[in-house]
């Protein structure tokens, strides 16, 4: 009898250790601001949201226009000036670039890239997209006669939310964010992450972002690593293992 209760004992302690109010109790964070990436809006979120939720973190979802680095820059400070510090700064895809640029500030205490690009200082987008061979899934990007990107819907299913049930591939298309030109080529002035602890989800089946991109992008940050087997939105197709690795940031 003694040891089925020191077997019940043991597993209370275990849980306890997991739960929702001690994972609280260890975070050194207050919130996560998440941002979304190019041909997307807050809603890429909305998996992972309830799970930070849970763990005790208060959580804002920037809506950037997507016309230029410099513009999502100034709306993402903002979310950062009026969150409750210390701050993790969560980038998703083009949010890379966007967290690596707004994320100097010393409100912000760690970085995590999810399926993200990361740039140096001096680099844009597109300098270090040249350096891989060209994915498929830019053939199925539209620009308009304003210099507007969009994906087709086409290739939000095959390539953008790969992975994704259809119903949910579709709500990807209806929300897409059109994405200026313009934004691809402004460089980084300073890179956060070489100050910041850094945390990287690399997608292994990711078509936007070649997995080997976002692998080279790790070591050049000695970024701590979570790889998944997902396509590019993992924040959707994998939003448990994407949101411990946020927690594990705040912590």
């Amino acid at each position: 009898m003694s040891r089925n209760l020191g077997l019940i004992f043991s597993a209370l302690v275990a849980f306890a250790s997991t739960s929702p109010a001690a994972v609280a109790a260890d975070l050194k964070a207050k919130t996560v601001v998440l941002v979304h990436g190019a041909f997307a809006d807050g809603s890429s979120w909305q998996k992972v949201i309830p799970l930070l939720e849970k763990a005790g973190l208060k959580v804002i979802a920037v809506q950037n226009p997507l016309e230029s680095l410099e513009s999502d820059v100034a709306f993402t400070k903002r979310a950062i000036r009026d969150a409750e510090g210390p701050v993790v700064l969560v980038g998703h895809s083009w949010g890379g670039v966007v967290i690596t640029e707004a994320g100097n500030g010393q409100k912000v205490k760690s970085l995590v890239y999810v399926a993200a690009y990361a740039p140096d200082a001096g680099q844009s987008l597109v300098d270090i997209a040249s350096k891989y061979p060209d994915q498929e899934s830019r053939k199925s990007y539209v620009k308009d006669e304003d210099g507007y990107l969009k994906i087709s819907d086409g290739g939000i299913s095959r390539y953008f939310a790969a992975g994704l049930p259809p119903d949910e591939q579709r709500l990807v298309a209806v929300v897409q964010g059109r994405f200026h030109v313009r934004a691809t080529t402004t460089p980084v002035s300073h890179a956060a992450w070489r100050d910041k602890p850094s945390f990287m989800v690399v997608a292994t089946e990711d078509q936007i972002i070649a997995p080997s991109l976002q692998r080279d992008q790790v070591k050049s940050a000695k970024a701590e690593m979570l790889e998944v087997p997902s396509g590019h939105v993992a924040m959707l197709s994998h939003p448990e293992e994407v949101a411990d690795l946020i927690v594990k940031a705040a912590q």
